[in-house]
């Protein structure tokens, strides 16, 4: 059997110690500011780019180049292995347009899945197809797995301002103008091929109201995995969260982070993640 490889971009949230563990390969992702091109942990880290937005600086998104791909992929398959690139939801961003264009130009055997995810979610798919790779199991069986990942998956954004997300085009300006001026806090959540705003109300409060809904689903679920990737978010309204969700589950494996900048440009400043891996399928992976 060849060796596989497995290959993701920066926006998907995994520590240094999981990257050396498993070998994992970043393709960088960008974002554009004054007109200057930012390379994720090449010349922009993630504490510069929340400074960015405490200044009003709105960053536009960049997707890796299809050279930038083509050049990883080859690079990982000149001793003959397979590569298994698992990237960011296409609803975000095109790079996995862009990655699967690159499949067809390199002579490496590539395959690429669209994790239908961000950040820690993807992350999740990331991790057990390394452990399957470590285990010995094939391209089919971790194509599989990561889709039961995924079913057991949820994305919620909780969104302090729909500035940026109005500035990307993904939120009307009437929207935008309406939920500053009543100081309304969102709630967004990635699934399958749309991010859809599920709740609405004034101040943090009520992100905590709709966190004890859905913290209801892991009552017959056991909650495994909590993350809380977020943009400088009060740190008060993330120990009430992590609190909320782990203290029916102290064994909850749980995550607090910086997120990357691609995804600080589409959910701007004080942005908190809510993402959870349960043991058993809440939603389905759709072709």
């Amino acid at each position: 059997m060849k060796k596989i490889k497995i290959l993701t971009d920066s926006s998907v949230l995994l520590t240094q110690q999981e990257i050396e563990k498993y070998g994992i390969t970043i393709v960088p992702l960008s974002v554009e500011i004054n007109g200057e091109n930012y390379i994720d942990g090449k010349n922009i880290t993630r504490e510069k780019l929340v400074e960015f937005l405490r200044e009003n600086i709105i960053p536009k998104t960049s997707q890796p180049s299809l050279g930038r791909f083509v050049e990883a992929f080859d690079e990982l398959g000149k001793d003959g292995s397979q590569v298994i690139a698992i990237l960011l939801s296409d609803v975000l961003s095109g790079t996995f347009a862009t990655a699967t264009q690159a499949a067809q130009m390199t002579e490496t055997d590539v395959t690429v899945i669209n994790s239908k995810s961000i950040d820690r979610g993807a992350a999740f798919q990331v991790i057990a197809a390394a452990q399957d790779v470590a285990a010995g199991k094939g391209i089919e069986h971790i194509k599989l797995h990561c889709k039961e990942i995924y079913a057991r998956t949820t994305v919620h954004v909780l969104i302090d301002s729909l500035d940026c997300l109005v500035a990307g085009g993904r939120v009307s300006k009437m929207l935008g103008a309406m939920t500053k001026l009543a100081n309304i806090k969102v709630v967004a959540e990635l699934k399958d091929k749309s991010l859809d705003v599920v709740s609405k109300g004034r101040n943090t409060k009520s992100w905590l109201k709709y966190c004890k809904k859905l913290n209801q689903q892991f009552v017959d679920n056991k909650l495994q995995a909590l993350a809380l990737p977020n943009v400088a978010a009060d740190e008060k309204v993330m120990n009430q969260i992590k609190e909320l969700f782990i203290s029916e589950n102290p064994k909850t494996d749980f995550l607090k982070a910086l997120t990357s900048p691609i995804i600080m440009t589409h959910t701007g400043l004080k942005a908190v993640g809510l993402i959870t891996l349960s043991e058993k399928p809440v939603g389905k992976y759709t072709d």
